[in-house]
């Protein structure tokens, strides 16, 4: 048998290239038997070079331009939130804000709108803004084709000019309430146009339950107007104030204050001393006289539906004038009486009006569209042309 390293050699062959021979074969066996090692990194790298120096041109020429893309989009994005912060500050110092408004610039890309001297829209947002006796709990106004005037560049804008605007008003009731109704009044809607007031109103030192309906509606243009009706404060249940001079208006007692006569003798009997309320209230003189004679006759007489009709329908205003002390007997304070009559329908309807006026713009022209009543508020839609921000070409 022949072992792995035999080799056979011919008649006639140098002993040169036989040893040759045998080192050659022996190697090869050596690189066979080459126990396992790690490979080269920096050979292998070398090998990914050569083959990405051998990606097609066009390919390179797209990873570079989606490189150049995301930092031109970053660019774009730093330079528009620098834009917003800037015309956010300005605006708080024109405007005189206790908080910047958030301004939102619309269109992409910004830089070349920029350049252009030209906004797609920007939408601002103002919180808090005072308006005669209320304060809008949020402004929010968006314009259209803003026009930059930067005479030496993008970099040098001194206003802009607003060819159109649109946007809305919001009056909070939350606000309303802290500000008309100094925490004892709350306003709530009540259909599309209506808003309901229900609390309290201290008027000589008592505390009277007030109820009061408002429309509310446009006042030309620029202006929302209030009419209030179904205004009525409340004595306790003694009895209920109206402003007015008609005959179901002023100052009236209560159902269940004008039955209770029938039971409180003295106040009956207080009431059947005067002629003139005797008269008022259709009672014969015979029944009077028995009613002062007998209290069972009395009370048969005061607790009768059509006494407590009657009565009801007293004007206890009138009835101050004449005879303040029989008011005092009947249970109501004279300073109440007193200040009552000055709670006229002009003065009440103040304290709860709820109106405003847009204000008279620099250049151009800014206007009402509609008004509505919503569950948080009254909303204000608005919409504005040819307006101005800052120093603009032609304006005066």
């Amino acid at each position: 048998m022949r072992s792995p390293h035999h080799i056979t050699t011919q008649p006639g062959t140098n002993i040169n290239d036989f040893v040759a021979s045998v080192f050659v074969a022996s190697e090869a066996e050596e690189e066979e038997d080459e126990p396992w090692a790690p490979p080269n990194h920096r050979r292998g790298g070398r090998r990914r070079r050569k083959r990405f120096a051998g990606l097609p041109l066009a390919l390179k020429a797209v990873v570079g331009v989606v490189v150049l893309a995301v930092f031109l989009t970053l660019t774009d994005r730093w330079a528009l939130l620098y834009a917003e912060r800037r015309a956010a500050d300005e605006l708080k110092a024109r405007m005189h804000l206790s908080a910047a408004p958030e301004v939102d610039i619309d269109g992409f890309p910004f830089l070349t709108q920029l350049a252009d001297g030209r906004l797609k829209s920007v939408k601002v947002t103002v919180p808090d803004v005072a308006a005669d006796r209320v304060t809008l709990a949020r402004v929010t106004a968006t314009a259209h084709d803003v026009r930059l005037d930067a005479p030496d560049g993008p970099t040098s804008v001194r206003g802009a000019g607003i060819p159109r605007l649109d946007g809305d008003v919001l009056l909070s009731f939350d606000d309303l309430n802290r500000e008309l109704g100094a925490s004892q009044v709350t306003f709530t809607g009540d259909g599309h146009d209506r808003v309901l007031a229900r609390g309290t109103l201290p008027v000589a030192g008592h505390d009277l339950r007030l109820r009061a309906d408002a429309r509310i509606g446009r006042d030309g243009e620029h202006g929302i107007a209030t009419q209030i009706g179904g205004m009525r404060l409340d004595i306790g249940d003694l009895a209920t104030y109206r402003p007015g001079t008609r005959a179901s208006e002023g100052l009236h007692l209560t159902r269940s204050s004008a039955a209770r006569l029938a039971h409180e003798t003295k106040k009956a009997k207080a009431l059947f001393a005067v002629p003139a309320v005797i008269r008022r209230l259709g009672v014969p003189d015979s029944a009077v006289r028995a009613a002062l004679r007998s209290d069972t006759e009395l009370a048969r007489v005061t607790g009768s539906p059509r006494f407590i009709h009657r009565a009801m329908r007293l004007n206890l205003i009138d009835l101050a004038l004449e005879h303040p002390a029989l008011l005092k007997r009947l249970g109501f304070d004279p300073s109440l009486l007193n200040a009552l009559p000055r709670l006229t329908r002009p003065v009440l309807a103040d304290r709860l009006s709820l109106g405003f006026r847009l204000p008279t713009p620099h250049r151009g022209e800014l206007r009402l569209r509609d008004v509505r009543v919503e569950k948080d508020g009254i909303r204000v839609r608005i919409e504005g042309a040819g307006l101005s921000v800052g120093s603009t070409p032609g304006a005066p």
